[in-house]
């Protein structure tokens, strides 16, 4: 280094022990900006204020009426009004009227095990009206774990069909492990026909039988359901609209590509990620054997505090209206149990209320 970097830092530590000299170095430039408002200006303005808040007969204490004031007294080289207002706005005195950004709530908030890291949470979404050109029509089932970024991609003719489903799933699990949950949206694919009350389809009976938690986000919410989202994205970016796809099975080797040079970039995310389960060996799949388990429903409640599930209205809290809460279809234990959800306070999470609730059993 040069010889006037080594008398500056000799002059800094001179008399002092090395152990106490502050090292930092400094930003360049003056210790004050040229055009800030001298610290005795500021101190001046802000006693006139309070002055003013406490003593004035018109009760008016602003930027304006702080500066007329020191005016009427003599005071010059003041600022003008709206350096003022700038000055008391970074002094925090003023009422806030922009919209405060809260924090966001942690990743898989709304279930304390997933929020906790315990366990990973596979979220899963399909994509619709894709068409290859003098070709078929195209859907797509995606998945992407929430923690580790471990994504799946099966594009199949339209149109996709519950047991095609099954199929992917079943797949996907016996490759990389189980998830503790498996998050879905309300489409009739994942949670069963909406028209006959008490349903549950072959995905939640896949997922049952497997230990897995099925989670049924609520309809039209933003948020729960953003990394899947912002997945599905990627892939008709990366893969349909970025090459042209002569056959099904073209697309099918392309969106192959995708996902191994993907799970491969996410491999360090997903070293840090919650353990997932080995899946069971000599495994079938019954479904006609009953439902047993435990279903989340994430929903939001009525202006009567009601939240619907499963094709029933149940009374949840009538002073938590409009509000979101987790509901626990608990099969074993015949009862439904709802939990109040805050963003604000994603760790506080009480208990509204526990409804009575025997599912039938339906082949």
């Amino acid at each position: 280094m040069s010889l006037h970097t080594v008398q500056r830092w000799v002059k800094r530590a001179q008399g002092k022990r090395l152990d106490r000299v502050d090292w930092h170095d400094g930003p360049p430039g003056p210790k004050q900006a040229a055009h800030r408002t001298p610290p005795a200006i500021e101190a001046l303005l802000l006693k006139r204020r309070q002055v003013l808040q406490e003593k004035s007969d018109l009760g008016e204490f602003g930027a304006l009426a702080v500066q007329q004031s020191l005016k009427q007294e003599g005071v010059e080289e003041l600022p003008s009004v709206r350096t003022i207002g700038r000055i008391f706005v970074r002094r925090g005195l003023l009422d806030g009227r922009e919209r405060i950004r809260h924090k966001a709530p942690p990743p898989g908030w709304y279930l304390p095990e997933v929020a906790a890291r315990l366990c990973e949470l596979d979220q899963v979404d399909t994509t619709e009206g894709l068409k290859i050109k003098d070709g078929p029509l195209v859907e797509v089932l995606n998945l992407v774990s929430l923690y580790g970024g471990l994504v799946g991609s099966f594009p199949r003719q339209a149109s996709l069909t519950t047991p095609i489903i099954v199929e992917a799933l079943i797949a996907h699990w016996q490759e990389w492990g189980l998830p503790g949950y498996a998050q879905f949206d309300n489409d009739t694919l994942f949670q069963g026909p909406h028209q006959h009350p008490d349903a549950i389809g072959r995905v939640i009976r896949l997922c049952l039988s497997l230990e897995i938690i099925p989670v049924f986000v609520p309809p039209r919410e933003m948020g729960f359901h953003a990394s899947i989202e912002h997945y599905n994205g990627q892939w008709q970016a990366k893969v349909w609209t970025r090459f042209e796809h002569t056959s099904l099975a073209a697309l099918q080797q392309q969106s192959d590509r995708y996902v191994k040079a993907h799970r491969l970039r996410s491999a360090p995310r997903r070293e840090s990620a919650p353990p997932r389960q080995p899946f069971p060996q000599d495994w079938r799949l019954d479904l006609q054997a009953p439902a047993r388990g435990q279903i989340v429903f994430i929903r939001r409640t009525n202006p009567q505090g009601e939240a619907s599930l499963l094709g029933h209205v149940f009374p949840v809290d009538s002073q938590w209206a409009g509000r979101l809460v987790r509901g626990e279809v608990l099969l074993d234990d015949g009862c439904i149990r709802f939990y109040q959800l805050r963003r604000r306070a994603p760790k506080e999470q009480p208990l509204l209320h526990e409804v009575p609730y025997r599912w039938p059993h339906k082949p």
